[in-house]
């Protein structure tokens, strides 16, 4: 998000394939200037499928199939859109995201693999699972072997296909339930011969293999349809089946076929450079990707060996050099069949061979493999200068990186001495009309009878999805309005674009107004003008406006009164999250977390809360700085209950890590002084995290705080009663 080179070309990868995350990868240790790199993919992580059968026999836990395409577009500096590519506006040269504006490029490689789903199967839409994508039937998979395990699903599996995948499939299936019930059981259907795809002493091995499983093999049979309990196949047999799992063949994701690209079966046809044959700017690799110049069948060797070739590609292509690479794949490869247990079979062309240790090897294959993922090269810093101002290698030491999002505020010791002095400069002729002043979470204006409020703020980015960024950072704008009880009215835009060439301007521009104007129709806000500008990097501001109903006076943080119940919606740890995923050590699954929770719309929880006497949302100085701010206004004190806060996933277990914001020592030297029975562990260290976009905290009677909490669980908002006003001086009390 920080380059010295202007931006001038969009590479685009649809896709978290093998072949695009070794791309990734690679460009990550020598990215291409002027470049911006963004990966499409409907989830933060994808796995790896040389695995897959090790994960189903219970050999390796979850996490380690998964590639972090978090962590990796994070290395690679690249954006990632967790969303679903559906099209290909190819006279535009936009990628079509569900649920999104679309994506804009001038280079585009498509790596979105297959689906083993059946065509034409009735039911199994609604009751069977593809074993392609790896992703839903992993976690189907888990799911089943617990409830098999509890007794509330019986061990009935049927696999649809006879070919390597779905035999290698079954041995593992029924390896894993063997050792959670007494007597698991596996049937293959094929509607053809089975295992014809390789050698016949590769076959006889896993035939052999299969019986002395208990695996039941139906071959040349017509499946009917497919039942939440059953299979159904010709001549009105029923097979029980509490999972039915497709693993035949592989098909081409459907909307490929509108794309207007030269297809072969509905996958893409490419040349020797991986290019499209009737699209230069589009490539595509990995089971997508129909080799033209040299056939061969569906398999992940290939990904992995075209991968240099694309990258190299790629980069020709966005430079504008005429001369490619050419991808010649292998003829044969080596194919190495897990066997449910700690064995495999090799398979090659006619030979099929089980030995001792083959397993064993398969697996270094594989970890070596993912090895690549788990540990990215550390890419040299540039050196400091050899003669700094003193202070500076204090500072750098402290605080080696600012991270995005309100964890860039200035620390709340230094703006409270700030806005002091202006109070004291102004506390003469104040305006009457000026309702509120610096210190509250907007201000507030008497005009013409009715009270307007006002608030601003600005993010410096976290994410290199322009989108998703000005989504959280026009409803971390409207959370000072909505804390106030008012309506959002108008809003000003402020744009700080990092260098770049004008049609990226022009494609960065339409994502921000594209997330902004969504949140703002829904606030029932109007956008009414803004100041854009080049800078260092992505910054977004928002300057809000809002109304009161008649009547009413804003709600404020001045109003708590002894007694009431203090009520937080939401969940803390952004700002770990955030600063340990700019550092490149967070789970891709918690970052992905904590991105949902800020873009979560608040509107429903500030309208649930609108009875409260005072009310903040939680924002950059964290729960201790908003809360003791609370407590000062109030004149009261406050009891917190720590084992009541809500917290985000993973945000805990990297406190404990050692990772914290760059405000977080800012925000805990300002208000731990005033915290009473806080101690030095990692669980009350939550209490200084600032948050981005966060929740509302609110201080309310006890009866209309319960009939909150009761209106907030029926419409399913998170929200929790964490502590109590209290009759004392302002400070919070621990227990």
């Amino acid at each position: 998000m920080n380059s010295n080179f202007p931006l001038t070309r969009d590479l685009v990868l649809i896709g978290g394939g093998h072949a695009h995350a070794l791309v990734l990868r690679k460009w990550g240790m020598n990215p291409l200037p002027g470049a911006r790199l963004t990966l499409i993919d409907p989830n933060p992580k994808a796995p790896y499928t040389g695995m897959l059968p090790g994960h189903i026999a219970g050999h390796y836990p979850r996490a380690t199939l998964d590639i972090d395409l978090g962590r990796l577009a994070r290395f690679a500096e690249a954006r990632l859109i967790v969303g679903s590519a559906v099209g290909v506006d190819r006279a535009a040269r936009r990628v079509q995201v569900e649920g999104r504006p679309d994506i804009a490029y001038d280079v585009l490689s498509i790596d979105v693999g297959i689906t083993s789903a059946p065509a034409k199967i009735p039911g199994f839409d609604s009751h069977g699972i593809a074993a392609k994508p790896l992703g839903p039937f992993a976690d189907r998979w888990q799911n089943f072997v617990e409830a098999v395990q509890a007794g509330s699903a019986s061990p009935d599996c049927v696999i649809l296909g006879g070919g390597v995948a779905g035999v290698e499939l079954a041995l593992a299936m029924q390896y894993r339930l063997s050792h959670v019930t007494a007597a698991p059981r596996v049937h293959v259907i094929d509607t053809k011969r089975a295992l014809t795809g390789v050698a016949p002493a590769t076959a006889r091995i896993l035939r052999a293999r299969m019986r002395k499983a208990g695996i039941s093999l139906s071959e040349d049979a017509e499946i009917i349809k497919v039942a939440f309990d059953s299979v159904e196949i010709a001549n009105g047999i029923a097979i029980p089946s509490s999972l039915t799992v497709a693993a035949a063949g592989a098909r081409p994701w459907p909307w490929l076929a509108d794309t207007g690209l030269d297809l072969t079966e509905g996958f893409i046809t490419v040349g020797p450079d991986l290019r499209s044959r009737n699209d230069p700017a589009i490539f595509a690799a990995g089971d997508c990707a129909h080799f033209a110049h040299a056939p061969r069948p569906k398999a992940g060797v290939y990904a992995v060996r075209a991968a240099p070739i694309l990258h190299d590609n790629l980069r020709a292509a966005l430079t504008d050099q005429t001369q490619t690479r050419r991808f010649k794949p292998q003829k044969r490869y080596l194919k190495l069949v897990s066997l449910g247990v700690r064995a495999a079979v090799a398979d090659r062309g006619a030979l099929g061979l089980s030995l001792p240790g083959l397993w064993h090897w398969k697996d270094r294959i594989d970890q070596r493999f993912m090895q690549k993922f788990h540990d990215f090269p550390t890419m040299p810093t540039p050196p400091l200068p050899r003669e700094m101002a003193t202070g500076v290698a204090q500072e750098l030491a402290h605080h080696p990186m600012i991270c995005g999002g309100c964890g860039a505020k200035v620390g709340p010791g230094a703006l409270h001495a700030a806005l002091d002095n202006a109070r004291a400069a102004h506390s003469k002729g104040q305006r009457a009309d000026v309702l509120i002043r610096p210190g509250d979470d907007a201000g507030a204006l008497s005009i013409g009878g009715q009270v307007q409020v006002i608030s601003t703020d600005h993010l410096r980015a976290f994410t290199a999805d322009p989108w998703l960024m000005a989504r959280i950072t026009a409803l971390h704008a409207l959370g000072d309005i909505w804390a106030m009880g008012a309506a959002p009215q108008a809003v000003l835009i402020n744009i700080v674009l990092p260098r770049m060439s004008d049609p990226l301007q022009a494609r960065t521009l339409a994502e921000i107004m594209s997330g902004t104007q969504d949140v703002m129709t829904d606030a029932g806000a109007e956008i009414i003008g803004g100041h854009t500008t080049q800078g260092a990097e992505l910054t977004i501001g928002c300057t809000v406006t809002g109304l009161m109903e008649p009547g009413r006076v804003p709600i404020g943080i001045g109003g708590a009164r002894p007694g009431d119940r203090l009520i937080m919606t939401g969940a803390l740890g952004t700002g770990v999250i955030l600063a340990a995923d700019m550092a490149g050590k967070a789970d891709g699954d918690v970052v992905r977390g904590a991105l949902d929770h800020m873009a979560t719309n608040p509107k429903r929880a500030a309208q649930s809360l609108i009875s409260a006497h005072a009310m903040t949302d939680v924002t950059g100085f964290g729960l201790a700085g908003h809360l003791l701010a609370i407590c000062r206004a109030s004149g009261c004190g406050a009891t917190l209950d720590m084992s009541a806060l809500p917290l985000l996933e993973g945000a805990q277990l990297l406190l404990e890590a050692g990772h914290s914001s760059s405000l977080h020592s800012a925000n805990k030297a300002y208000s731990g002084p005033h915290i009473h029975g806080l101690g030095n562990d990692a669980q009350s260290e939550i209490l200084f995290d600032p948050q981005t976009a966060g929740g509302f905290l609110a201080a309310l009677a006890p009866k209309d705080a319960e009939s909150a909490l009761a209106h907030l669980s029926e419409i399913g908002i998170p929200a929790t009663e964490i502590g109590t006003i209290d009759d004392a001086p302002s400070r919070i009390t621990l227990r």
